[in-house]
């Protein structure tokens, strides 16, 4: 089974892709998504969160207070250090359960939809990388239309994260956003043929002989961090 990570900007969107891909029944997981189920009551993720931060932390209902956290670690890198040494690896582990899940329910590819995908290392780990681009000017306006903001206000959040070109270094398959709704989805459209083409139909081989997929990861796997960074003239593009 291939496993494709799916990243992107703020404001370029991957959320919008990864909607697209789900509709077409690609299996996606959804990193934003487990990240806060491991932490809801009762999980080790919450426990861990409150020996570290304290229980005001928690709601009354016994939730995480995402507010409260948020304005801790906002400020402080040694705590949304911490913060992240117990929230990410749990993340890590839930889409690796997912991922199996999808294997051994015969799927020839998932995607896993990380925001932080270059950011955190997890590119190494995937088959492919997946970057949903646009133009930083696109990106800006985008943003300030979507949450009714001025452009000091929007820039600032945009120069926090990794630039989206940067991001582009990593890709193996771009998708360009830069158009309407109807050209982002045919863009999809794009993607998922060339990814069933890839896969052909000799993809349950790797299925029933799990040591030829365990094969075929490991070498991919070695090869992408003997590599380092992924070159972007080979990076392919959708039009």
């Amino acid at each position: 089974m291939l496993v494709i990570g799916l990243t992107g900007g703020i404001a370029t969107g991957k959320s919008s892709v990864s909607k697209l891909l789900k509709a077409k029944n690609v299996p996606v997981v959804d990193a934003d998504l487990l990240a806060r189920e491991v932490v809801l009551p009762g999980t080790k993720g919450l426990k861990n969160i409150v020996k570290e931060f304290g229980p005001d932390i928690l709601l009354e209902d016994g939730n995480l207070d995402r507010k409260k956290l948020g304005e801790i670690v906002f400020n402080d890198e040694g705590k949304r250090k911490k913060l992240n040494a117990i929230v990410h690896p749990a993340v890590r582990w839930a889409m690796f359960r997912k991922v199996v899940q999808y294997w051994v329910g015969g799927k020839k590819y998932c995607v896993l939809d990380v925001p932080l995908l270059i950011e955190g290392g997890v590119w190494q780990w995937v088959g492919q990388v997946v970057v949903v681009y646009c133009s930083t000017d696109i990106q800006l306006q985008r943003l300030m239309n979507r949450d009714s903001s001025t452009r000091e206000e929007a820039s600032p959040r945009i120069n926090a994260q990794l630039p989206i070109a940067d991001k582009v270094a990593y890709a193996d398959y771009v998708i360009d956003n830069s158009g309407t709704p109807q050209e982002l989805s045919a863009n999809v459209d794009t993607f998922v043929e060339k990814l069933d083409k890839e896969m052909g139909s000799l993809w349950w081989i790797g299925y029933i002989l799990p040591f030829v997929s365990l094969f075929t990861a490991a070498k991919m796997l070695i090869s992408r961090r003997l590599r380092g960074r992924p070159r972007t003239s080979q990076a392919d593009k959708t039009k």
